[in-house]
């Protein structure tokens, strides 16, 4: 039995995509609602920098097929805290913001270190020690992207194992490619599309990460997503993998309705989930926004 391949980007509103991406009559409104029928999740860096309502992501769950996931990059003050207080006060604010309004739609969660944090057992054994495996009866997936040094180790893996964690995938000359194969999922962020490719990376490329991830699926769920790069060829990328996978999604012909506004679009397979119960969140102090 295969398990699923989600394959998505990086957010959903970014200018040049208006030209790549979505189709011209689309309303703006309505691009969370095209993408998340074109792909099969997204990846949400807006949360790295600032804290949203309870609302927010109900809204977006009400917005998307139910089977659509969402996976959330951590507010970046969570990984760089020294003691254990502090790293369990920075992550309950982050988790106690309203993410589980997003219900079975939350996928895993991205907890990205600087590169100048290098790897000590100790230290990423306690952190690993504060990341809760559910909320409001919600499992969380926790995955950790780490850029610095000593990680490619069985130490390391062993930890991931331990806290039913893993770690992000990178492919990216400047970054490590760390494979966890303990855990029952995998993430991956593909880093390297070019302007010169429609869709970012040429067929034999397309064609190796749908090998790689396919090999991954047998045991685990994937996500993987195109990031940075020639980021207004990232979605074109996602929909040639998707392709290549045999996984596009049925809801793509919603998309086509959308932007052809012919009439409004039917929910999606399987019909859309009831409202989902507002959890509980202690509000989070909103960051200031950076690059």
């Amino acid at each position: 039995m295969t398990h699923p391949i989600r394959v998505g980007v990086g957010g959903w509103q970014f200018d040049p995509w208006r030209e790549t991406f979505y189709p011209a009559s689309l309303a703006k409104k309505n691009e969370l609602k095209y993408a998340s029928r074109v792909l099969t999740a997204v990846e949400v860096n807006a949360t790295y920098y600032s804290s949203f309502k309870p609302d927010t992501f109900r809204k977006w769950a009400e917005e998307t097929p139910e089977d659509f996931i969402f996976c959330l990059k951590a507010h970046r003050f969570s990984t760089v805290r020294k003691t254990r207080e502090d790293m369990r006060t920075s992550i309950g604010l982050f988790l106690g913001q309203g993410i589980t309004a997003l219900g079975e739609q939350l996928g895993p969660i991205n907890w990205q270190f600087p590169a100048t944090r290098k790897f000590e057992a100790a230290y990423f054994d306690m952190f690993l020690s504060e990341l809760p495996k559910e909320k409001d009866g919600l499992r969380l997936r926790h995955v950790l992207e780490v850029r610095g040094q000593g990680f490619d180790t069985p130490e390391f893996y062993d930890l991931l194992t331990k806290h039913g964690a893993s770690v992000v995938y990178a492919e990216d000359d400047e970054f490590p490619k760390l494979r966890h194969e303990g855990g029952d999922f995998a993430c991956a962020r593909l880093m390297q599309s070019k302007s010169e490719h429609p869709a970012g990376y040429t067929p034999s490329e397309i064609a190796r990460f749908a090998k790689l991830f396919e090999g991954w699926s047998k045991r685990q769920d994937v996500f993987a997503f195109f990031i940075s790069g020639a980021k207004e060829r990232n979605p074109a990328a996602a929909v040639a993998l998707l392709a290549k996978l045999g996984r596009t999604p049925p809801t793509a012909a919603e998309a086509d309705a959308l932007a052809a506004a012919k009439s409004k679009p039917e929910p999606a397979s399987g019909a859309k989930k009831a409202p989902i119960k507002k959890a509980p969140a202690k509000k989070a102090p909103a960051a200031k926004r950076g690059k």
